[in-house]
């Protein structure tokens, strides 16, 4: 019996049959979850509608989303369609954080859901093994969402914030 429940957890754990693979799932989910909190950092201190417990998750979530398949060997095919699943499903998470005021006609949260979305395609190319290609991603896109507000500003335009509206708005 105990024979029994051995073989049955060994087999259980088997999807990481060596420590190459072990070490492969958590350098790519590790470097999903840091890449995700280094945009999700930068919204934070903006006080985006997506901060940085979202923006991690969705990375990490990304990530796996594309890890999985591809250790079960899924085809090419196959793949483009898990990431155009990705696709669609982070486009209508970003959606929700998309918000225009009827009485004004403002529309709020376009720069979080971009930063949603771009998050996502950062899970995917950790999770699908292009971590240098990942990581000049999220710099860059820190560098967009933060460089590049700063300077809009000095140019005079007016402050870009990416805030949720009042209540009651």
């Amino acid at each position: 019996m105990g024979q029994t429940i051995i073989d049955t957890i060994r087999q259980e754990f088997s999807d990481l049959p060596d420590a190459a693979q072990w070490v492969r799932l958590v350098l790519r989910l590790g470097l999903a979850v840091v890449l995700g909190a280094l945009i999700g950092w930068e919204r934070e201190r903006r006080e985006a509608a997506a901060g940085l417990r979202t923006h991690m998750l969705v990375c990490l979530g990304t990530a796996l989303f594309v890890l999985v398949p591809q250790q079960a060997g899924l085809s090419d095919a196959d793949m483009s369609r898990v990431i155009q699943g990705l696709v669609a499903g982070v486009g209508f998470l970003g959606a929700g954080a998309v918000i225009k005021q009827t009485q004004s006609g403002q529309v709020h949260g376009l720069t979080t859901a971009a930063g949603i979305w771009s998050t996502a395609a950062i899970g995917v190319a950790v999770g699908m093994g292009r971590e240098a290609t990942a990581i000049v991603s999220a710099v860059t896109v820190v560098v967009i969402l933060g460089l590049l507000l700063r300077i809009e500003e000095r140019m005079g335009g007016k402050p870009v914030r990416d805030r949720e509206p009042p209540p009651g708005n």
